[in-house]
């Protein structure tokens, strides 16, 4: 489908052009957080950190995803499966693997299946599962604009 010029320059096409900004960025990340039910107490980076369950969740998330995205990837294409797209190296890869611990919907879910009952562990979990979001994101970002140029070999 590509759009006539006309509907280029439709009413409905400049206000979702201009909402688009606003909308991913503040709009749904307010909503995210405001569906995730987390209560942000003031202790709640030293809750966190003295959580085992939390400090999986961030490991799991920020460690575990890049390792696991990047093993499969690597293992799927020794195995035959699939290649490397020639302008796609194994820095990107991995940046993408980063960028897998952003998941949080998912988490979030199974987080109120597991720790029905409780809930300052369930607190806990989500604001690790929030800030490891946060956390692997910013490292994908940094990783594939600083690392994982075009430039960069395989």
């Amino acid at each position: 489908f590509t759009a006539k010029q006309d509907d280029l320059a439709s009413p409905s096409h400049r206000l979702e052009h201009f909402l688009h900004r606003p909308v991913a960025y503040l709009i749904l990340p307010i909503f995210a957080l405001a569906n995730t039910g987390v209560t942000v107490g003031g202790d709640f980076v030293a809750t966190m950190l003295h959580d085992v369950n939390a400090l999986g969740v961030m490991a799991g998330l920020v460690l575990g995803k890049p390792i696991g995205i990047s093993l499969f990837c690597f293992a799927a294409i020794m195995l035959g499966v699939c290649s490397l797209p020639e302008d796609v190296k194994w820095s990107h890869v991995l940046g993408a693997g980063m960028l897998g611990g952003i998941g949080f919907t998912m988490s979030i879910f199974i987080t109120n299946l597991a720790f029905v009952g409780n809930l300052p562990e369930v607190n806990a979990s989500k604001m690790a599962i929030l800030m490891a979001s946060l956390l692997a994101g910013a490292l994908g970002f940094v990783w594939l604009r600083f690392f994982a140029s075009k430039s960069t070999s395989s």
